[in-house]
């Protein structure tokens, strides 16, 4: 019996502790603990761009994903002091989040249970202006896959071809995509959502036997949703290359637009044991290089966007 094992590791010249790296936190096939550890630590150069200055909200399973989720916000007092921590405020006072920006904070959360990394849309200094937009384009079931990958086809040629954005897009490690806009940070939140809302809408109008801007599930049918709720304050979306808590441990992986394409794509394809295998087959190359460039403003997509309306 190996789940009490206990070693010590050295990220970046920082010491992390792990402990019960026997400890088997995926059934099936059966990934444990410090197999957990070793893929943050592997992953830190890919991860940590898309988590720097951004207020982390970590999903910990102390008992593998079979057993409890805690969704925690507030960084706890035992953390250490190397762990760079960031106000962030509510309704009724202030949080202490996780801002993950090193290798080690990344070896030391998974130590945590942190299966899951959940990132801001919003930045350190400006966390009400974000300089992300996302879709998460949610299929009813597996089965309706392909029209997932179609409708974000659609998607993209809508917010580039029409509205002059520049979109990106990923696997959730879920049953859907998120199509990912880079923005300016010069708007708020709201007018945000309310952008995101209305290109869903136009997409439905166009799509309306497929795609739905219907939060109540049952009025979805068998539709796909587009949901753009993480599109407020303090919302948060799963960040690239991380691992989700569901069977084979699938990772949210970027992925070049022409991939959606290929009808073998899959919600789990790539997971944490075999998204290292593509980056290898990718030659290091990064399908969402140059996403820092292609930042815009709102104003003038939303000039064009209330002609298409």
């Amino acid at each position: 019996m190996t789940a009490r094992r206990a070693e010590t590791v050295t990220v970046s010249g920082i010491s992390v502790e792990l402990s019960n790296t026997g400890k088997v936190f995926f059934p099936d096939p059966e990934i444990t603990k410090g197999e957990l550890a070793g893929y943050y630590k592997d992953m830190a150069g890919r991860i940590l761009p898309y988590l720097r200055d951004r207020p982390l909200v970590m999903a910990r399973y102390p008992d593998g994903i079979t057993g409890e989720r805690i969704v925690q916000k507030n960084v706890p007092a035992y953390f250490p002091a190397w762990v760079t921590r960031t106000e962030v405020k509510k309704q009724d006072g202030t949080l202490l989040q996780v801002v993950c920006d090193k290798p080690a904070t990344l070896v030391y959360l998974a130590n945590q249970a942190c299966v899951e990394m959940h990132a801001f849309l919003s930045r350190t200094g400006a966390l009400d202006r974000p300089d992300q937009l996302v879709f998460d384009l949610d299929p009813p079931d597996d089965r309706h896959f392909g029209e997932v990958r179609e409708l974000a086809l659609e998607l993209r040629r809508l917010l580039e071809g029409e509205l002059g954005l520049t979109a990106f897009v990923k696997t959730t490690g879920g049953k859907g995509l998120h199509v990912h806009v880079p923005l300016a940070a010069r708007d708020d939140f709201d007018t945000v959502r309310q952008f995101a809302r209305q290109v869903s809408e136009v997409l439905a109008a166009r799509e309306p036997g497929r795609l739905t801007t219907q939060q109540r599930r049952e009025g979805r049918g068998d539709r796909v949703y587009s949901d753009v709720m993480r599109n407020a304050y303090a919302q948060t979306v799963v960040a690239p290359f991380s691992v989700r808590a569901r069977p084979g441990a699938p990772v949210a992986t970027p992925l070049a637009w022409d991939e959606l394409k290929d009808p073998a794509l899959t919600p789990g394809r790539f997971t944490l044991r075999t998204v290292g295998e593509r980056l290898d087959r990718m030659e290091g190359s990064d399908p969402w290089a140059g996403m820092a460039r292609r930042r815009h403003g709102l104003a003038r997509p939303a000039g064009r966007l209330e002609k298409l309306r």
